[in-house]
This record gives C-alpha cells, sequence and structure tokens, in this order.
C-alpha cells in the first residue's frame, strides 16, 4: 500500500466520521427526516449530473438496479434516516461508535450466511469488537442514556449492512458515479414521504445549520464517495475497508473537539478494543484473499 493509498484512505475515514458530528448539528435546528432527504436530492442531482458529463449510462445491468433500490433503501432512508432521528436525544460519538460496528456484522454476516470462511485471527477480533461496543452501551446506558436512541442506531447499523452486502455485484457493469447518484435520489424519495406523514417542517435557520448542510452535502454525501471508489480501485476493497478501524477513533474524537461531548475512561477503553477488532477482522479476510 503506497503512501497517496494511505493518504486516501485517512481522508475517507476522517470525512465518513465527521458525518456524524455535522448530522448533530442539523437536527439541532431542523427536521431530521426532511434535512436529510433535502440533502440527498441535491448530492443526487449532482451525483448524476457529473456521471452524465464523465459519460456514464442510466443503463444498468439488473443486477445493479436491484442494488441501486436496496442501497437507496437501506443506506439512506433506513440508515442514515434512523442515525438522524436518533440524534435528537443521543450524543454524535454514540451514535458513531454504533454505525463503526458495521464492518463486524458484514464479517458475521459473510461467515453466517455467506459461508465465508473467516481465520481464528479474525473470529477473535469479532469477539473483541463485541466487547468493546457491549462496554461502551452499558456504561452509557447505566448514565441514562436515550435507550430508544441506541435502539434505532443499531437497527440502523443492521439495514447498513444489508445495504453493503447488496453492493457484492453492483461494480459489474460500470456507471459506479451514476448508481451512487441514483441510490441519493431513490433515498430522498423515501425520505420525503417519511417526512410528510410524521414531521411539522420548523427550522431555526442559523450559521451551524447551513454550514453544516452545505458540508453534510458535498463532504460525505459526495466527496467521500468518490475517494472510497477511487482507494478500492487503488487497493481493492478489502485492503481498503481496514480503513474502517480508524471510524471510532475520529468519530469521537471530532464530536468531543467540535461539540464538546464528554469521554469517560470506559468510551476511550472500548472505542480502542471496537478498533482493535475491526482491524483485526479487516487483516484477517485481508490475509485470506
Amino acid at each position: 500500500m503506497d503512501l497517496r493509498a494511505i493518504g486516501m484512505g485517512l481522508l475517507f475515514a476522517l470525512i465518513w466520521s465527521s458525518a456524524f458530528t455535522s448530522a448533530r448539528i442539523i437536527v439541532a435546528d431542523a427536521p431530521p427526516l426532511a434535512s436529510l432527504a433535502l440533502r440527498f436530492f441535491l448530492s443526487g442531482l449532482i451525483g448524476v449530473a457529473i456521471a452524465r458529463a464523465l459519460g456514464q449510462s442510466t443503463r444498468l445491468t439488473s443486477e445493479q438496479w436491484k442494488a441501486t433500490f436496496v442501497f437507496g433503501l437501506c443506506q439512506n432512508a433506513l440508515y442514515l434516516g434512523l442515525n438522524f432521528y436518533a440524534m435528537q436525544t443521543i450524543e454524535a460519538s454514540v451514535a458513531s461508535i454504533i454505525a463503526s460496528s458495521m464492518p463486524l456484522m458484514v464479517a458475521v454476516a459473510g461467515w453466517v450466511i455467506f459461508r465465508e470462511r473467516l481465520p481464528m485471527f479474525g473470529i477473535a477480533g469479532l469477539i473483541l469488537g463485541i466487547v468493546g461496543v457491549t462496554m461502551i452501551m452499558a456504561t452509557r446506558i447505566e448514565a441514562g442514556v436515550d435507550a430508544t436512541g441506541i435502539a434505532l442506531c443499531i437497527v440502523a447499523a443492521i439495514a447498513l449492512t444489508i445495504a453493503t452486502l447488496s453492493m457484492r455485484n453492483a461494480s459489474s457493469g460500470g456507471n459506479l458515479l451514476m448508481i451512487v447518484g441514483l441510490q441519493m435520489l431513490v433515498g430522498s424519495a423515501i425520505l420525503a414521504v417519511a417526512s410528510i406523514a410524521t414531521e411539522t417542517i420548523a427550522v431555526n435557520f442559523s450559521s451551524p445549520l447551513i454550514i453544516a448542510f452545505i458540508y453534510t452535502t458535498l463532504a460525505p454525501g459526495l466527496f467521500a464517495t468518490w475517494i472510497w471508489f477511487k482507494l478500492v480501485e487503488r487497493i481493492g476493497a478489502v485492503r481498503a475497508a481496514t480503513f474502517h478501524f480508524l471510524n471510532p477513533f475520529f468519530g469521537v474524537a471530532i464530536a468531543a473537539v467540535i461539540l464538546g461531548e464528554q469521554l469517560g475512561l470506559y468510551d476511550i477503553a472500548g472505542v480502542a478494543i471496537i478498533a482493535a477488532g475491526i482491524l483485526a477482522v479487516q487483516l484477517s479476510r485481508q490475509t485470506k484473499t
């Protein structure tokens, strides 16, 4: 892995992790589902426009169309929708830690559902990750964190796992940026309907809200996705996924610096254990590959 790939991986992990902090800022001043629907609508239009400019087509394979709808539903509507809704009552660092367990869930699904062999080193990583998440969640629940918010984030992480698995065959046939744009529009449509049915639109326009919304739309929404695909193209999906072990660190660090969220000793220890578990799982899969 060369220095450029390392830099791309670090930048991707940093931007991906920062999305939880910017989301926390947004939901403080605007309805979560409506905000997310608008974000995906804008990101989707930009993504499709760029894809068309690059010569990509909307003529996708049947597998790609399936992945587009499943990804739009599971990642954008369910994963991010539930996370945005939950962050009205829980801290960004908590949502980030739960979401960071996704690589562990993907490994479990691959092991149990797809019968992918996982070395003992990877199994040990899974156990470590579960211990770390349990340690943090037990401490937060004891401190009085909203249990409903945690439950929504767990369901959201499961939805993201399903979305990730749905993309296993989506790369064949090209048009990846077009797929990214279209699945954002799918998520936008679903979230718009959910918002109309459940939310009262009341927005407190403020500088933090506007800055966070623009940042979330362009950085995690489009730029991080582009970096990810370029990184996968450069070093492969298995090696690229190794950078997910940085997400717990970056997620809690950014929330602490920008939002002033407090971190206890158990939180720090738990984050370190989760990161070690994710790294062990990804390295074991890399060695197997």
